[in-house]
């Protein structure tokens, strides 16, 4: 007896995994209403004045998309080329948060919040529309954020030391006064993290004028040290865009390219 269409793997891979095909495009805008509609649900479920009837609804309705997530995802395994090279793709592992959480709630009742993953899962949107420069995009941008974290974690580190050494002075400074609020060397670390960060809740205060002064100059220090890490992975996004092909590849699709060649020979891109 011959397989059903709508069951055979090819059939499947073409609507779920090519949105080249009118099938394929209306099943991602299908999926796309249906993760809307399932994180609309979670953010009126935390609203705790609601009718019991409208828990109800919203428990049922929610039931029913996580076993049409579950579905899904069992169809992509069932029709991925490689099936253990999906279940551990990035793909394939963003999925699976999407459906695990309903089903962890038997166990841990927070988990149902983790619904929020789903979220990531818009990013297809951009394979719907086909805004792929967009991705790509974000993908050199993610690789020059690579590169540079060797160099933001010393920067981090710098900091880090800094915020303890200031804390600790300022602790020096205000410890004694009576109506200080630097009781302790932890507490005017806090202090000095938001300070230094421009955040400045204002929770705790100097009282003494040596204390201000320093603050005041903590304050002006931290907006020099905010723009030293953008500064920093912008050096290698210009690094990366002035050298496309630099581990031999498209910055666009991707796709291998060779030495001395001005376009992509697939998607045409300028190299």
């Amino acid at each position: 007896m011959k397989c059903p269409l709508w069951l055979q793997k090819e059939y499947l891979r073409s609507v779920i995994f090519d949105d080249e095909t009118p099938a394929g495009r209306r099943f991602d805008i299908v999926l796309t209403i249906a993760i809307a509609v399932s994180l609309i649900i979670l953010f009126v479920e935390s609203i705790p004045a609601l009718p019991l009837w409208l828990k109800i609804s919203l428990g049922a309705l929610e039931a029913l998309l996580t076993v049409v997530f579950t579905i899904e995802y069992l169809a992509r395994l069932y029709c991925a080329e490689s099936r253990r090279g999906y279940a551990l793709s990035g793909w394939g592992i963003i999925d699976l948060l999407a459906v695990l959480p309903p089903y962890l709630t038997y166990f841990l009742p927070g988990a149902r919040y983790m619904l929020i993953l789903r979220s990531i899962r818009f990013i297809r949107i951009f394979r719907i529309f086909r805004l792929f420069s967009f991705l790509n995009e974000g993908e050199m941008l993610l690789k020059a954020i690579g590169r540079s974290l060797h160099k933001i974690a010393v920067y981090f580190l710098f900091v880090l030391v800094l915020v303890i050494c200031l804390g600790t002075l300022m602790f020096i400074i205000e410890s004694g006064e009576p109506d200080s609020a630097f009781k302790d060397i932890g507490t005017s670390i806090y202090w000095a993290i938001t300070t230094l960060s421009t955040v400045g809740y204002g929770d705790i205060t100097p009282v003494t004028t040596v204390g201000r002064f320093l603050s005041s100059f903590i304050m002006l220090l931290g907006y020099t040290l905010i723009a030293v890490p953008g500064g920093i992975v912008t050096a290698s996004f210009i690094d990366t865009t002035n050298d496309p092909v630099r581990n031999g590849r498209c910055p666009r699709c991707d796709a291998k390219v060779r030495k001395g060649d001005k376009f992509c020979s697939q998607c045409g891109e300028k190299l």
